[in-house]
């Protein structure tokens, strides 16, 4: 006998129906435990990341954390974050922001508890130190990212990818604590060959960084007190002033603990550098000025701006990818335009989600908020990862530096340049020092400072650049002959014999230049025996009687200066010699005649040149020579060329606007406050028909508002006092550069991470939950086709069903 299920077709449809929902149940419950399962595995020993910033209680770290968390979550970073918040009890009771970011709050040293010292940045290691015995996250992590609030992340930055072992952290590269070469680290640690320049992006594992925080602190404490050795020349501190104590006490930590780092100087970029070929950087550290065109960010300009905290306010917009498109024909140097804006428009982006998750009115339209809600802007900022590529390359240099012993791709280079113990010369230094950090030029630079001793006493401008310190020549100590020019060879002489010099290869510039790009060895091709320079035609001397009597290879004698790229061991072979020619050109007044040596005022000034030129041509060093390296300011430039460096030793013009560096030698735009140079005409008020003479005066404009801007940079750090009406007149421009803008529909959407909720961009989602969501949408369309699947049952259940049932009660009909 069948079945009531069986008989009847409702109920049969009914029991299939329950049985799907029943395997429907039970692979949604499976799902979610695979699910899950993802999750837990991803967050398991011995991956866990940990990220860590220090910040303090100010307006100033307040929207450098909205940047840096914004950024965090776009770039998909592992793992939790956690601002270490170094607060006094004042500070706290006025501070608005916690709910910027999971937060550990850790008392404050910035003024020391037992020394009195004020020092802010030893907060740092004080609240790492803190964070280590406080929280509950430092008992559950394998690695930790060490960064500063004043850094964008554009990808994830996973320490066992980018090399990191235990007992080996992976650091970003700082070339100026030169402290490390020199007696500040014999002085404090006892294994000053260890000693590191590394600083900014740290990835190390937990165990090291148990070991190394106290011993941080500790040696961050130490040379903080050793005001001695405070100086320029010492620590490379601009400042002289011991503010970078903490950074040098992570590397005399590091080395006392025995921690050696894999040094990388592709990870980490500053906004106006130019990167590597082939290297995509995935992290910013906007600690320095940039530009792009007329518009340019410094974060100093905004240390008090509340900015977080007014609605629609945003950093004034920079140009638009398709101005800089133009803007720029180079397109390495473009690139580098191109990493500034994504910088600031990722803060701008960050600030804009963070004033609609804080229940700002939305903004009324514009342009600019439109890219940034844009499919381009979301394409042109997606994480960054390390590609194959760049893996083999760190495999390759890995095996290279076990074979070798060598810490870097590409040979270290320090640039050098002589001045004298004058307010002429530091000027000068302002400017070229300002340049050479916009320049992206690599390794470390040094200004060879002659003075005498009287000079020494009363100069004040110790501070302007890391200094090696010389003897003055200006007057002959055998022949009392004065001639200040001589001072040049006599101080890189003097530095290769008194300085620790790790370089491989040496950049000799000259105070009155302004840098505008890296000048490389391996770019210009200088080698051992084969060094680089550029034409100096006018040394006509070369070529006649001069050069005869002077060399023994006069046929070897190149007419060059001004930029010089030379292998150490040539260098030091030829300084001696450089200055022997120098002296003997300089006494031989016999040939001092312009149709002899090109001098136009003929008293022997060039002597030195000649001295270089005829010192190279005695050992045979002959120079591959670059027109592409050097431009004057006034000459009308090669098309295409990409100049590195604006040589201002002669007067130039545009229009009725001039400038000659002679007019200013005894003018001190240096120690008075907001001094500076007439500013050159606009730009935009051209209206040349002729292109050579409009680049030749947008060169001549660039190279003049280059040191006005070092000097107006110079004066801010100064403190240099601002007027009321300055300050107005600026808020006023600011504010209109501000007018609110619109958006269109934000969602407000908070994530939880750790103790605290911080506002999430409805675009992305923490790398902790992307492996969940993927799983979810998986899932769901596994759901769906079930669904449909039983639905398709049902449906054909149904009509065989009917099919039959209809039958059945036709048969009926017609037997009754």
């Amino acid at each position: 006998m069948k079945s009531m299920y069986q008989a009847n077709p409702i109920c049969n449809l009914t029991l299939k129906m329950i049985l799907m929902g029943r395997f429907l149940v039970l692979m949604v419950l499976v799902g979610l435990s695979i699910c899950m399962l993802g999750v837990e595995a991803s967050q398991e020993a011995p991956w866990r990341i940990q990220t860590l910033f220090s910040v303090e209680c100010q307006d100033y770290f307040d929207w450098q954390t909205v940047g840096l968390v914004h950024s965090f979550k776009k770039a998909r970073q592992p793992g939790p974050i956690t601002r270490l918040l170094s607060c006094t009890d004042e500070e706290k009771k006025r501070y608005r922001g916690m709910n910027l970011a999971p937060t550990l709050e850790v008392p404050s040293m910035s003024k020391h508890p037992k020394t009195g010292d004020w020092y802010p940045a030893i907060n740092k290691p004080a609240g790492i130190v803190h964070w280590l015995k406080h929280s509950k996250d430092a008992e559950n992590v394998d690695w930790v990212v060490i960064l500063d609030a004043d850094m964008i992340i554009r990808g994830p930055i996973i320490p066992w990818e980018l090399g990191a072992e235990k007992g080996k952290p992976v650091a970003a590269y700082y070339g100026y604590l030169v402290g490390c070469d020199n007696i500040l680290a014999q002085l404090h640690t006892k294994k000053p060959e260890l000693c590191d320049k590394v600083g900014g992006l740290l990835a190390m594992h937990i165990d090291d960084l148990r070991a190394l925080a106290p011993m941080w602190l500790l040696k961050t404490e130490e040379v903080r007190e050793d005001r001695a050795h405070w100086a320029t020349n010492i620590t490379g501190d601009i400042y002289g002033k011991g503010w970078i104590s903490e950074m040098y006490g992570y590397s005399f930590g590091a080395a006392e603990v025995g921690l050696r780092h894999k040094i990388n100087d592709d990870l980490m970029i500053y906004p106006g550098y130019i990167p590597r070929v082939g290297v995509e950087p995935i992290l910013f550290h906007y600690g320095l000025p940039f530009t792009v065109g007329n518009w340019s960010f410094s974060k100093l300009e905004h240390h008090e701006d509340s900015i977080v905290y007014d609605c629609s306010r945003l950093f004034p917009e920079p140009p638009y990818p398709r101005e800089v498109q133009l803007m720029e024909p180079d397109p390495v140097t473009r690139r580098a335009l191109f990493l500034s804006i994504e910088c600031i428009n990722t803060l701008n982006e960050g600030l804009l989600l963070h004033h609609a998750s804080s229940g700002c009115s939305k903004p009324k339209w514009s342009r600019y908020l439109s890219f940034l809600k844009s499919k381009t802007f979301a394409e042109l900022t997606r994480p960054k990862y390390l590609t194959h590529d760049h893996m083999q390359r760190e495999k390759a240099e890995a095996q290279r530096q076990a074979l070798e012993g060598s810490e870097r791709t590409y040979p270290k280079i320090h640039t050098i340049f002589s001045t004298e113990c004058s307010p002429y010369f530091d000027w000068q230094t302002v400017g070229l020092m300002h340049s050479f950090h916009l320049s992206g030029q690599p390794g470390n630079i040094t200004r060879l400072l002659s003075c005498t001793e009287e000079d020494l006493k009363r100069y004040t401008g110790h501070d302007l650049a890391p200094t090696h310190y010389v003897p003055s020549m200006n007057r002959h100590p055998l022949t009392g002959d004065w001639y200040p020019a001589i001072n040049k060879p006599a101080a890189v002489l003097h530095w290769l014999n008194h300085a620790k010099i790790d370089a491989e290869f040496i950049v000799i510039l000259d105070a009155d230049m302004i840098m505008r790009g890296p000048i490389t060895p391996w770019e210009f091709k200088a080698a051992l025996g084969r060094p680089v320079s550029t034409p100096y035609d006018y040394l006509i001397g070369c070529d006649n009687e001069l050069a005869k009597l002077h060399t023994r290879n006069p046929d070897a004698c190149d007419k060059v200066g001004g930029v010089i790229i030379m292998h150490i061991d040539d260098l030091r072979r030829f300084a001696l010699l450089w200055l022997h020619k120098t002296e003997e050109v300089r006494a031989d007044k016999a040939h001092y005649g312009k149709n002899i040596t090109g001098d136009i005022y003929e008293a022997g000034w060039i002597s030195e040149m000649y001295g270089y030129s005829f010192g190279a041509a005695e050992l045979n060093l002959r120079h591959l020579i670059s027109s592409e390296i050097l431009i004057y300011p006034g000459y009308v430039p090669e098309r295409g060329v990409k100049y590195r460096v604006f040589h201002y030793g002669l007067e130039f013009s545009v229009g009725n606007w001039s400038f000659d560096k002679a007019n200013w030698r005894n003018v001190d735009v240096v120690n008075k406050c907001w001094a500076k140079f007439p500013d050159p005409p606009d730009p935009a008020l051209f209206d040349s028909t002729d292109e050579n003479i409009l680049q030749r005066d947008l060169l001549s404009i660039e190279c003049a508002r280059t040191l006005n801007e070092a000097l107006r940079l110079h004066h801010q750090r100064r403190n240099c006092s601002i007027s009321t009406t300055k300050t107005t007149t600026k808020l006023e421009a600011t504010k209109e550069t501000m007018l609110p803008r619109k958006v269109g529909m934000l969602v407000e959407s908070l994530n939880e991470i750790g103790s605290s909720r911080v506002p999430l961009d409805p675009n992305v989602v923490d790398q902790n939950f992307s492996s969940f969501r993927i799983w979810m949408v998986g899932l769901w369309a596994f759901s769906m086709l079930v669904f449909l699947a039983i639905i398709s049952l049902v449906l054909s259940g149904r009509r065989g069903e009917g099919a039959r049932y209809k039958g059945h009660r036709n048969k009926r009909i017609i037997l009754f």
